[in-house]
């Protein structure tokens, strides 16, 4: 249940995502926010357009919900050619990537979700797709081997990764263009609310009321657009599609969502620091142990938000409360020692 809460970055079952898959823009002016990932790559489209070539390779990385997938579909749009979507775990051997490359018709766009958990085997086959657009097939093996080259048409490999750091050094290396993907400002997620709630045809809603769902969105636009949905469902039927602050206020708190865009799960495990551990340090097992919750589920969806808000540190003992958590709990401040200095 913690992976598919609302309040989670990550994406949620297809059936669930389907409906908003609408909300995403599909040319690049359409695209709000990452100024300077964009302004990139519209001088690289336009470049590739004229000299009538594939763009350049694309790695982008950061924290999930910000928009890498949406960003390979206005590429293609943009350079008039096709999405073919897959994953890093989905190319489990050598030929699996063979079948999707010969498949790619010229100037195609090659998505790689979690592209760093290609297997080794995988990314040898990759490489000399991406420098000469041919694939090097071995043909039995010892002294009988033979290399059988496949040429595949010119195409665009996008690499999208949450863990830029696992990434193997010859793979980052051979993408031009590398960029990280940061939080929205909470203007930037306004106008994305903005023209969203247009789309989704809600009645003019109050800059105020959108600013309200911005503001605890956590810099991300899938959570914003998600918040959204939820108010106008709130609106439809509890206050005949008229959206306030008021209205959003008493959706997001049957949400369970505060002020500081935390959820029940954030409010229990900054909870059980203060209240079990003293406001630490302590161990993340063991603070996973208390809550009955999985380590993986804690350290990937819980603990990067309240990282980024300054309410967590990591230290050399464990995980340990901040002033600022310890003033929002209303508890006392949790001392450190010289011996359990920040990581």
């Amino acid at each position: 249940m913690a992976t598919e809460r609302l309040m989670s970055p990550d994406t949620l079952p297809a059936e669930i995502e389907q409906a908003g898959n609408v909300l995403r823009p599909t040319r690049i002016g359409e695209y709000i926010g990452q100024r300077e990932l964009i302004e990139r790559l519209s001088i690289a489209i336009e470049a590739g357009q004229k000299r009538a070539e594939p763009m350049e390779h694309v790695l982008l990385h950061g924290p999930p919900g910000l928009g890498k997938t949406t960003l390979a579909h206005v590429i293609a749009n943009e350079m008039g050619s096709k999405v073919h979507a897959t994953s890093g775990p989905a190319l489990a051997r050598g030929t699996d990537l063979v079948a999707t490359l010969t498949r790619l018709e010229a100037n195609d766009v090659l998505f790689i979700d979690e592209i760093h958990r290609l297997p080794v085997a995988v990314e040898e086959f990759i490489y000399p797709a991406m420098e000469d657009f041919r694939i090097d097939v071995t043909i039995d093996s010892g002294l009988h081997a033979q290399t059988v080259q496949i040429k595949c048409k010119p195409f665009t490999l996008i690499g999208a990764t949450t863990r830029a750091g696992l990434l193997s050094a010859p793979l980052r290396s051979r993408f031009g263009l590398v960029h990280h993907l940061r939080y929205y400002e909470d203007e930037d997620l306004l106008r994305i609310l903005m023209r969203s709630s247009g789309i989704l045809g809600m009645e003019s809603p109050p800059e105020d009321s959108m600013s309200l769902i911005a503001g605890r969105s956590r810099g991300t636009p899938r959570i914003a657009n998600r918040l959204l949905r939820r108010v106008r469902d709130y609106a439809d039927v509890k206050a005949a599609g008229r959206v306030s602050t008021a209205v959003v206020e008493q959706a997001l708190s049957l949400e369970g969502i505060d002020e500081l865009g935390m959820d029940e799960l954030d409010r229990s495990y900054l909870d059980t620091i203060a209240e079990i551990y003293s406001g630490g340090p302590v161990g993340l097992e063991a603070v996973a142990a208390t809550m009955n919750q999985d380590v993986g589920t804690l350290e990937d969806v819980v603990e990067p938000f309240l990282l980024q808000t300054g309410f967590l540190a990591r230290t050399k003992r464990g995980r340990m409360l901040t002033k600022a958590a310890a003033d929002h709990l209303g508890v006392k401040t949790p001392s450190i020692n010289d011996d359990a200095l920040f990581e």
